[in-house]
């Protein structure tokens, strides 16, 4: 007896204790695209792709979606598409350009950058730098800084730069919002003995076409357009950005950035080579990106043909960076530091580490279906009637048939519902689990699953005690039978809810989860509640002999003994 009342106690208090410190908490069900609303998108390849290669672009794009926070987005593949679903997404614009970039990421060296309101007359030095690991830039005194616009900032004759042996690599952001690459602070050399920078590139006139010539590399001369020339008549089409051409590239359209146009070169370095990158926040510093290339890509293409020269980021003809490179670049770890935002850091990392996908899309044929807030409040609230009818059902039907024992039930009902909410505001804030309409439904199902157990145990109780046993004797023999049926046919649910999950896509995957976990809740509480709580009733002459209402009423033990 001892042993079912410590059983019993322990299982109530740790199923309330932590239903009430998840109320107290954050944690809450994260909701399905279908109750939450959102966003739906379909993607057609343009070309069709195997299994394998929409498997791939479905994967890149799932880690898009969920480094941009974008809780438990469900990407399918569905016949020759990939059907994509942002739960929580109102923003339609950002949906379609988030799931849209599907492009080759590419590198390739800046010729010029022109303003939108025109060609510049004249254009300054470099704008952007890149530097190795470690190094640090320092400005002489009296070293003036002229900015051009849209062109980044750049150092006057005269300026000194400092680099320690092996130090990293950064990228800065200027006034104009171009970006730089310079390295994080390491160690330096000593302030006496610096070494002096080339200097600052002079002005060149837009009149004469620029030369560049990268050490090792062969000499690009391009003709800048006419003065007054603006972007949107010089900008290459989507269709015409072919990666050994030179293009013309508009900027990423960010606030507080300068709007503009990217003469640029062909490419010369493409996504495949970049092995990771993240966003971090580096005291002193503030956001950064630091981007991890294979083997010696990187160096070998980049940083040492086309060192002090800008070298643009793009994706889907949309120039995403322009760092410069700076000097002393010799490792695959680079970091791009900057005035960056948190968000900016995290998007430009998010280009670099998912920018490519092994298939492109129609964007023609592409559908984007809303789903709103209003439409998935009313399903759920539907869902949650329906679940409350039934279980007013069940509870009137327990209560007509087995009395006092059907609150045996509906508080196993009750706990069942708390360790539901407790587990699933768990998994939803640290593991990503979404609940949808099809999750709300197989909670539903599942409770004629729990019931079903209950039954079991009653109708066992009944043979027992048909064999002229009382209701205390009766409740150990019989629950050791019954436990074993359980036991059985919960093993059906589990195997069952385990295929589905397995071998199922989509919202199936849900109802199979939440009914797997029903069953293996309900197998649970038959030993830690259902069996302890019955055995402790049995005990009180009251509950067992009540006119009508008791347990021996429940059990129909009159008619047994008739």
């Amino acid at each position: 007896m001892r042993r079912k009342v410590v059983l019993l106690s322990a299982t109530v208090l740790i199923i309330v204790g932590s239903f009430v410190a998840t109320l107290l908490s954050d944690n809450r069900p994260v909701l399905g695209l279908d109750l939450q609303g959102g966003i739906s998108i379909v993607l057609f390849p343009e070309a069709g792709g195997g299994d394998d290669t929409l498997e791939a672009a479905a994967d890149v794009i799932r880690n898009r979606v969920e480094g941009l926070g974008v809780s438990e987005p469900e990407v399918n593949v569905q016949g020759d598409t990939i059907v994509v679903d942002l739960p929580g997404v109102k923003d339609r614009q950002a949906a379609e350009r988030l799931v849209g970039q599907t492009a080759e990421l590419r590198f390739r060296p800046v010729v010029n950058f022109i303003p939108a309101s025109g060609v510049p007359t004249t254009t300054t030095a470099p704008p952007t730098t890149t530097t190795a690991p470690g190094a640090t830039t320092t400005t002489a005194p009296g070293a003036t800084t002229t900015t051009a616009p849209g062109a980044t900032t750049t150092t006057a004759p005269g300026a000194t730069t400092t680099t320690a042996p092996g130090a990293p690599t950064t990228v800065d952001e200027n006034a104009a919002g171009r970006t730089v690459v310079t390295a994080p602070i390491a160690a330096t050399r000593p302030a006496q003995t610096p070494t002096t920078a080339a200097p600052a590139t002079p002005p060149s006139t837009a009149a004469t076409p620029p030369t560049t010539t990268a050490p090792g590399a062969t000499t690009t001369t391009t003709a800048p357009p006419a003065p007054g020339t603006t972007c949107d008549e010089l900008v290459t089409p989507p269709e015409e950005d072919i990666a050994d051409q030179p293009v013309i590239l508009p900027t990423k359209e960010t606030e507080g950035d300068q709007a503009g146009c990217y003469q640029l070169e062909p490419t010369v370095l493409t996504g495949g080579a970049i092995g990771d990158a993240s966003a971090r926040f580096e005291p002193g510093q503030g956001w950064t990106v630091q981007v991890t290339f294979k083997e010696n890509q990187f160096v070998d293409t980049v940083a040492t043909p086309y060192v002090n020269r800008q070298v643009a980021i793009v994706l889907d003809s949309v120039v995403q960076s322009a760092p410069l490179i700076n000097p002393g670049i010799t490792g695959n770890d680079v970091q791009i530091t900057g005035d960056f935002t948190e968000r900016e850091a995290k998007d430009l990392a998010l280009v670099l580490r998912y920018g490519a996908l092994p298939v492109k899309f129609d964007a023609e044929q592409q559908t984007v279906q809303s789903v709103s807030p209003t439409l998935g409040e009313d399903q759920l609230r539907a869902g949650l009637i329906s679940g409350l009818v039934g279980l007013l059902l069940v509870a009137l039907y327990m209560l007509a048939f087995y009395r006092v024992l059907a609150l045996v039930v509906i508080g196993g009902l009750a706990l069942t519902g708390m360790l539901f909410f407790t587990l699933t505001s768990y998994l939803s804030t640290n593991a990503g689990l979404t609940l949808t309409l099809a999750g709300v439904t197989g909670i539903i199902v599942s409770v004629g699953v729990t019931v079903d157990s209950y039954v079991v145990y009653f109708e066992r109780l009944k043979d027992e005690v048909r064999t002229g046993k009382t209701v205390r004797s009766s409740i150990d023999t019989g629950f050791q039978r019954a436990f074993r049926t359980i036991v059985a046919a919960d093993l059906v649910s589990l195997l069952g809810a385990g295929v589905l999950y397995f071998l199922a896509a989509g919202s199936v995957r849900g109802f199979a989860f939440f009914l797997g976990l029903s069953t293996a809740i309900d197998l649970v509480l038959a030993y830690t509640y259902m069996w302890p709580l019955v055995g402790i009733m049995s005990r009180s002459p009251g509950l067992v002999r009540a006119a009508g209402v008791g347990i021996e009423a429940g059990l129909d033990v009159r008619a047994a003994r008739a």
